[in-house]
């Protein structure tokens, strides 16, 4: 993904991908705290001002690296989901190959969490730099929820991807959290939230029950907003 040996590429161009290239590596064996723009300008082979130029700032990489581990879990997921039509296993496939990619991360997640927590934080994952990672995530789940057979009511299927992008930020920080092995809490926390997703998605075809479940969905968008 970093090869910077294609011959269309300028040297400005296969200097930056090189530059990206050691900081997401960087940030995956050191962490946050450990990786600096002086370290990867090192181990690049360039200046820090040639990285500076590049790239403004440590939290500029940080993008880049949640473009990344987003860009994984799309490859990840896309073969999955071709294999499924049942809309509960395509969202759990979208959740699971989510959490894969963030796994060579877990030793470094506090790291990241402190320097993301607050809301003027530009590596906050609902901060406006975000969006571009953000909408893979989400281009996913609407993936999962076009392509299943069991199609939902329109007025649900246009807002349930917003609802399931906030589903995965919690997801992912009760996974910052999780000591288990293999962070296993997450995952069966995860296994029961679909559980309780396939009792309930039928009910979005109830009469009586589709105004107060769209009146959540909105709710929804309104705390992701």
């Amino acid at each position: 993904m970093f090869s910077s040996d294609a011959p269309s590429q300028t040297k400005s161009e296969r200097t930056r991908a090189q530059i990206r290239g050691v900081a997401v590596r960087s940030f995956r064996e050191r962490g946050y705290d450990a990786t600096t723009i002086r370290l990867i300008a090192q181990e690049a082979g360039v200046s820090v001002g040639t990285t500076n130029y590049h790239f403004a700032s440590k939290n500029h990489l940080v993008q880049e690296l949640y473009l990344d581990v987003q860009e994984a879990h799309r490859d990840a997921a896309g073969p999955l989901l071709a294999a499924s039509d049942d809309l509960v296993d395509r969202l759990g496939i979208v959740y699971r190959t989510g959490l894969d990619q963030l796994g060579a991360y877990h030793p470094f997640a506090p790291e990241f969490l402190s320097a993301a927590v607050s809301p003027r934080s530009p590596i906050n994952p609902l901060s406006d730099e975000s969006a571009p990672a953000l909408a893979i995530v989400e281009g996913l789940f609407r993936e999962a929820v076009d392509g299943a057979k069991n199609q939902l009511p329109e007025e649900f299927r246009a807002g349930l991807p917003h609802a399931l992008v906030l589903g995965h930020l919690l997801l992912a920080l009760f996974w910052v959290y999780d000591r288990s092995p293999g962070q296993k809490r997450t995952r069966a926390l995860l296994d029961r939230g679909l559980r309780l997703l396939r009792l309930a998605l039928p009910l979005t075809k109830v009469p009586l029950l589709r105004a107060p479940l769209r009146e959540l969905l909105d709710l929804v968008a309104e705390v992701k907003a």
